[in-house]
């Protein structure tokens, strides 16, 4: 009996697990504190459930009780946030780099992973001048095929796996230039592979351009993107060259080897 035992309790345990990730979901989704049936409801949770995880997650700091019945996120996950950002190697070593390449534009130069269909922004420098929305805030996620650092991503795809993209995503338009037509997107994939680097021509953001090149490890594995991101009438072809050199010194700071001359 007790391997069922053992079974039962490894189940529950795991339900236990998804549902507080869904009532975390639910408060990061929220600006403001969130009362706790508006949570239970929106987490799929009977209340009396809602509050008995809600309980445990206040006791760890990981949510707080703003007042009797209402909850927000704790300042416990910006502790663990910032230990994942600091643990982060390419970041740590892309940072110099990336402020000398702000310091040559004057324009804010991003650092990018992918999660899944999306790219995540790990870093950023920016003066504040721009007014850009797309990527003013470092754990910001973008759909793969609207991003220059996406479509870096997307060209390392093996046979089908932009054909699979396309299926899982609809490739969603969020502006009159993104790329949503599956044979547009190959194409522009094809360009960023032969010139080595990619753009993106108000796909993400209207009056928001951006040229990205890819950062490898000492496998040769694309592990990040560098960005650099300007108002399109700021944009000047010619950073392309700055962007890929700084990328290129970041793969090697990281492991990458040199090419042979």
């Amino acid at each position: 009996m007790a391997p069922r035992i053992a079974t039962k309790e490894s189940k529950s345990s795991i339900q236990v697990i998804e549902r507080m990730t869904r009532l975390v979901d639910v408060l990061g989704e929220s600006a403001n504190a969130v009362g706790l049936k508006q949570l239970a409801a929106a987490a799929g949770l009977h209340p009396s459930t809602a509050h008995r995880i809600l309980t445990a997650l206040v006791n760890a700091r990981l949510v707080e009780r703003v007042d009797q019945g209402s909850y927000r996120l704790g300042l416990r996950l910006l502790e663990l946030g910032n230990l994942v950002k600091s643990r982060i190697s390419v970041r740590e070593h892309a940072l110099p780099l990336m402020r000398e390449l702000h310091a040559a534009t004057g324009e804010a130069v991003n650092l990018s992973v992918r999660r899944d269909d999306e790219i995540v922004y790990v870093e950023r420098t920016s003066s504040g001048r721009s007014l850009m929305r797309v990527v003013n805030i470092i754990g910001a996620r973008a759909p793969l095929h609207v991003t220059a650092v996406g479509k870096l991503f997307l060209a390392e795809e093996p046979s089908g796996g932009v054909d699979a993209y396309a299926t899982r995503t609809g490739l969603v338009a969020y502006t009159r230039n993104t790329l949503h037509a599956l044979p547009a997107l190959e194409k522009e994939l094809e360009k960023v592979r032969k010139q080595g680097y990619a753009t993106d021509n108000e796909e993400a953001e209207v009056g928001v351009r951006c040229i990205a090149a890819g950062i490898r490890d000492d496998a040769g594995q694309l592990v990040a993107g560098l960005s650099l991101s300007a108002p399109a009438e700021r944009m000047k072809p010619q950073w392309a060259g700055l962007v890929c050199e700084t990328a290129e010194k970041i793969s090697w700071a990281i492991g990458a080897q040199r090419a042979r001359a």
